[in-house]
């Protein structure tokens, strides 16, 4: 199985990302709306078909991003039946299971946090993705959103240290750095529920924990029963002068065809050494040569009235030459993905002569 764990550090907000290595089929669990761009970019570059974009429960630290990734890529939404959401492609109950090529998650339902909480487990019974339920060396709160210290004493009891111990606990969130627990070692050192705790021990830990109202909750509860669709449905596009996408890296990047194209719209800046720019790989008609290492200290040459495309050979130092001029104010620039060796590729076509 593929297999990605994501972070979050507002929030400190897990999202996982799970792909059957056969197919491509993949699901995402848990989504944060402000990191879509960064899950979506991962989906593409593993080349992975979402067919599912999870939630564990309403969450009320921050908003999920399952609306968004939907929309992009027409994954179905799923979730708790119980949760109150009005938004749900698939509403999940107690044993239901998600497929997703060769594998699949199975649905406990685990409430205490909420009323519409669910562990999501593998059907090998070797990872399961506890939520805000089960935490590691420790448990979701219970004190508001329909939230029960029985229920949740109940959920942890029956549905998750019945796994098998050696079976890896992933939680959504965790505010220590830690990111995986197992079975066993919750029964054994969470300060909680785990070692010889009794219903009336966990109660008590639960209801003197003096946690502080939640700064989010009034703005993400309503927005993730609503799955993160925002009240206006028309998003403005990432960017709108032409079809970039932002690669795992965090680097705007645009297709070579679509330079090709459309050259007389943008500027093209080539970040190569001067040797290589005359060279026999050639050059974009009408390109600039700005070497990459004098790029700092040249950027007044750059103009800004039109979108920057930056290329070199393979895209890497054009990269890195788009990043600089993010950093510096540009707000239109975007990499030609694979550089010239990409734009060979393609056939496209090449200044008349080198100089």
């Amino acid at each position: 199985m593929i297999f990605r764990q994501l972070f979050e550090a507002k929030s400190s907000t897990y999202t996982y990302l799970l792909g059957c290595e056969k197919t491509r089929k993949a699901v995402i669990i848990d989504t944060v709306f402000e990191k879509h761009g960064r899950d979506l970019a991962l989906i593409r570059e593993l080349d992975l078909d979402l067919g599912y974009v999870l939630d564990t429960h309403v969450h009320a630290d921050h908003v999920t991003g399952a609306w968004l990734m939907k929309e992009a890529l027409g994954a179905k939404i799923a979730g708790s039946a119980r949760s109150g959401a009005n938004c749900l492609d698939v509403a999940l109950a107690q044993g239901d299971v998600v497929s997703f090529g060769h594998c699949a998650l199975e649905s406990r339902e685990t409430p205490g946090h909420t009323e519409g909480c669910l562990t999501l487990v593998s059907e090998d019974r070797t990872m399961a993705f506890t939520g805000d339920c089960l935490l590691i060396r420790g448990a979701g709160r219970t004190d508001f959103q329909g939230g029960s210290t029985r229920n949740m004493w109940r959920s942890i009891r029956e549905q998750i240290f019945s796994l098998p111990d050696d079976c890896l606990v992933y939680p959504a969130h965790d505010y220590a750095g830690r990111t995986v627990s197992t079975v066993g070692e919750e029964k054994r050192f969470n300060p909680r529920i785990g070692g010889d705790a009794r219903e009336e021990d966990f109660a008590g830990y639960m209801n003197n924990l003096g946690l502080a109202h939640p700064a989010m909750i009034d703005i993400a509860v309503p927005a993730n029963r609503k799955c993160g669709r925002p009240d206006r449905a028309e998003r403005e596009p990432a960017a709108w002068w032409g079809p970039v996408e932002l690669t795992f890296a965090g680097i705007p990047e645009i297709a070579p065809e679509w330079v090709a194209s459309n050259r007389a719209g943008v500027h093209i800046l080539d970040v190569r050494g001067r040797d290589e720019f005359a060279g026999a790989l050639g050059r974009l008609e009408g390109s600039q040569c700005l070497p990459l290492d004098e790029l700092r200290d040249r950027l007044d040459e750059v103009p800004k009235d039109r979108p920057v495309v930056t290329v070199c050979q393979s895209g890497k130092r054009s990269g890195m030459a788009a990043m600089i001029l993010k950093d510096a104010g540009w707000e239109k620039v975007a990499n030609v993905r694979g550089g010239i060796l990409e734009w060979h590729k393609h056939a496209l076509p090449l200044a008349a002569s080198s100089v």
